[in-house]
């Protein structure tokens, strides 16, 4: 990489951060992955190759240091100053939820937002028994359109095939709708009140699942007031 060639602080750091994927791979890390496969998953469509090359060189740069665990495996941990950009990051995504909130087709990925649930998801908010809740996207074709929330034992999956269990509930919504409630563009609230989504299930049960689902973490960032 040939860098800005400044001596700014912030050109300094932009050598290093602002090669495309960078920051999201950082991301990733912060919010708790650590093996090859599990950033993968994190940014679908970061080519393998890629994504080699941008942990080699947030290695170099110190921002992570690379393990080897008992099991061989590879584990990517932060070091100080990839935990320092927290903060960096936080900002730029409340940033983006105030100033750039439009959504096109192709940033919606029923892969990746079911994803980011289930590394969130408020567990404590689970009944302590197995659940599983599944979720039904009416507007994407094929496999992509089913996939299942499975809670047990304090921890989260996503699968992208039938568990097997009985399931508790179902979400039915587009992949747009779900992702807007997510990202907090709109609320549960008003989802189910004009039916552009629906859960399908007990009523002591379809009360619980928006608490169960929850929202990003950076669904209450205030948006602007937009002007009529």
């Amino acid at each position: 990489m040939s860098g800005y060639g400044e001596f700014c602080p912030i050109a300094k750091a932009m050598d290093v951060l602002d090669e495309r994927w960078t920051l999201l791979v950082v991301r990733e890390l912060l919010l708790g992955s650590t093996h090859f496969n599990e950033l993968r998953r994190g940014n679908p469509k970061m080519s393998p190759a890629l994504l080699s090359r941008r942990l080699r060189s947030l290695e170099r740069s110190g921002v992570l240091r690379r393990e080897i665990g008992v099991d061989g495996r590879a584990a990517y941990i932060l070091t100080d100053a990839g935990r320092e950009l927290s903060t960096v990051v936080q900002a730029l995504g409340a940033w983006g939820v105030r100033w750039i909130g439009d959504l096109g087709d192709r940033d919606l990925d029923p892969h990746l937002l079911l994803w980011d649930i289930r590394r969130t998801i408020p567990i404590r908010a689970w009944p302590d028994e197995r659940t599983v809740l599944a979720v039904e996207f009416t507007d994407v074709p094929g496999k992509e359109a089913h996939w299942w929330l499975l809670v047990e034992r304090g921890t989260a999956a996503i699968c992208d095939y039938d568990p097997g269990f009985e399931v508790a509930a179902t979400v039915r919504s587009t992949l747009r709708q779900l992702t807007e409630i997510w990202r907090g563009d709109r609320s549960w609230a008003a989802a189910l009140r004009d039916e552009t989504t629906e859960i399908v299930g007990p009523a002591s049960i379809r009360r619980q699942v928006p608490h169960w689902i929850g929202q990003a973490s950076l669904a209450a960032t205030p948006r602007p007031e937009r002007a009529e």
